[in-house]
């Protein structure tokens, strides 16, 4: 918990300021996945302090960092030109436009013309 308080003091004190405290038993291990490393604690002590708009996590214990060797590859995007075809005419943008907005959509064509579509302020 927090240094200073025992773990009785702290409820109420949380509880008078709106917020609830609950400590979550049996916890392995936490991982934090950043761009370039992993983070992770064992054994941690795992605390979720909630108010009304939003719950704060608090993890306690021992961390180590490992250096990630490359961030995972997403599969690669393949459209047809057929599909191209029809976000150009639905968006009335360019093929190359087009082709641009289903690589970013990951080949989602109703979301392809919406931005688009958005874009030019149709």
């Amino acid at each position: 918990m927090l240094p200073g308080f025992s773990p009785r003091e702290l409820k109420r004190a949380l509880k008078r300021m709106g917020l609830e405290l609950e400590e979550l038993g049996n916890v392995v291990k936490v991982e934090i996945y950043l761009e370039d490393k992993k983070i992770t604690i064992d054994k941690p002590q795992v605390v979720f302090i909630k108010s009304k708009e939003q719950t704060v996590v608090q993890v306690v214990g021992s961390m180590r960092e490992e250096k990630l060797e490359e961030a995972p590859k997403l599969p690669e995007v393949k459209v047809s030109e057929d599909d191209v075809e029809f976000v150009a005419s639905q968006a009335g943008v360019s093929r190359e436009e087009a082709r641009r907005a289903l690589l970013e959509s990951k080949g989602d064509i109703a979301e392809a013309i919406l931005k688009l579509r958005e874009k030019r302020g149709v």
